[in-house]
C-alpha cells in the first residue's frame, strides 16, 4: 500500500529521532502499533521517564494493516514488540509461533480474562476498546432521521445511505463488529443481518476512527466506531450522541507482545514491564473506560457505567482461527462499497 504523506512524514520523523538515539548510545526498539496518534506521545513519555536509555521507533497503521504486515514479515521479522494491537490479532500471530512468551513484573495485577491464558503469556491486554455508534443530531434533525437504539434499527429504510463503518479487513473495530454480530445471532443470522445493514451502508472505511470523524463533521449521519474516538469528538464539541446498541457490543483488547526473534529482548521486556504497570494503566484509563488492571480507569463522561457488562462474550483464540474465513466471506459480499486504499 502506498503510504500517505502524513504517514510518510510520521515514519520519517521517527527515523530521524532514531538516528539521534543511536548517536546518544540509546537502545532503539522498533514497535509496531495501531494506537491512535493522539495517544502515542503520552505513552512514550511515560515509558521514557523510567527508561531514558531506550528509544521507541513507531510503525503505525490500522489494525488490519499492521497484522498483515507482521504476517508478511514472518520469515524475516522486523519488529521488536507489538503494542496497542488487537488481542485477536496477537492470538493469530501466536498461533503462527511469532510471539515471545514473557511474564511482565506486573502480570498478577492484570485480570486473567484480559490476557493470554498460558504461563508465561504470549500477550497481555492494556485496555478494552468497544463498539459505539456516533449519531449526528444536527444532520438527523435536518433529514428527519430518528435516533436508533439497537443494531437492528440500523437496517431500517430511514438510514439508507446514512451509515459508514470500518472495513474489518483493515480495522480492528470493523473486525470486532463482525465477530460480535456472528456471536449474537450465529452464522446464518449474523450474515443475514450484515446483508440488510449493507443495503444502508454508504461506505466502508479503512480506519475505525474515520466513521465517527465523518459523522462528527456532518458528512454522514451515523458512524459505527469505538468509544474513545466518539467520546473525544463529543468532548471537542461535535454535535453527536453516543449510542451503545442494546443487543451487545463488540470489543477487543489493545494488547502487548514481544516479537519472537527480537535482538533487543531485554529492552523489549522493559517496555512490557512498563506497559503492564499501574502507571501505564492510568494513562490508558484517561482514554478508555476499562483497563486490564481493575479499578484504575475513571468514568468517562459519555460512556455508561455498566459498559463492561454490555460487552459480548469474546473468544480471542476462536476469533483468530476464523479470521481468514470470515474476512474472505465479508470481502466477497460487501467489499465493493469500501473506500479506495491510499
Amino acid at each position: 500500500m502506498k503510504p500517505s504523506f502524513g504517514r510518510f512524514a510520521f515514519l520519517l520523523g521517527t527515523a530521524l529521532v532514531a538516528g539521534g538515539a543511536l548517536a546518544q548510545g540509546k537502545t532503539q526498539l522498533l514497535v509496531y502499533t495501531a494506537l491512535e496518534t493522539d495517544q502515542l506521545k503520552a505513552y512514550e513519555q511515560g515509558f521514557y521517564r523510567e527508561n531514558p536509555n531506550i528509544e521507541i521507533k513507531w510503525v503505525r497503521d490500522s489494525t488490519g494493516v499492521i497484522t498483515a504486515k507482521l504476517l508478511a514479515e514472518k520469515a524475516n521479522p522486523q519488529a521488536d514488540a507489538v503494542m496497542g494491537v488487537a488481542a485477536s490479532s496477537l492470538a493469530l500471530l501466536n498461533s503462527q509461533g511469532m510471539l515471545q512468551p514473557y511474564a511482565p513484573i506486573n502480570l498478577d495485577a492484570i485480570m486473567t480474562k484480559y490476557r493470554d491464558q498460558k504461563n508465561p503469556p504470549a500477550w497481555f491486554g492494556m485496555d478494552v476498546w468497544g463498539a459505539t455508534v456516533c449519531f449526528n443530531t444536527v444532520e438527523a434533525k435536518k433529514r428527519g432521521i430518528p435516533k436508533p437504539e439497537t443494531w437492528k434499527d440500523l437496517t431500517k429504510p430511514a438510514y439508507k445511505g446514512q451509515i459508514v463503518m470500518p472495513n474489518p479487513a483493515s480495522s480492528g473495530t470493523g473486525f470486532f463488529d463482525v465477530t460480535a454480530w456472528l456471536t449474537l445471532w450465529g452464522e446464518k443470522g449474523g450474515w443475514d443481518y450484515m446483508d440488510k445493514l449493507h443495503a444502508n451502508i454508504a461506505q466502508y472505511t479503512h480506519s475505525g476512527s474515520k466513521p465517527c470523524n465523518q459523522a462528527a463533521a456532518g458528512e454522514f449521519t451515523l458512524g459505527i466506531s469505538f468509544e474513545y474516538r466518539a467520546n473525544t469528538n463529543k468532548a471537542k464539541g461535535a454535535p453527536i450522541d453516543l449510542i451503545f446498541p442494546k443487543e451487545g457490543l463488540g470489543w477487543d483488547l489493545e494488547a502487548f507482545a514481544i516479537h519472537k526473534g527480537s535482538k533487543k529482548l531485554e529492552a523489549a521486556k522493559k517496555l512490557a514491564d512498563w506497559a503492564s504497570s499501574k502507571d501505564a494503566m492510568i494513562l490508558y484509563g484517561a482514554n478508555f473506560a476499562i483497563t486490564a488492571q481493575p479499578g484504575v480507569a475513571k468514568p468517562l463522561a459519555n460512556v455508561p457505567a455498566d459498559y463492561e457488562e454490555r460487552l459480548v462474550k469474546m473468544d480471542f483464540t476462536k476469533a483468530a482461527a476464523s479470521r481468514e474465513r470470515v474476512l474472505a466471506e465479508w470481502n466477497k459480499r460487501y467489499n465493493a462499497k469500501s473506500e479506495p486504499r491510499k
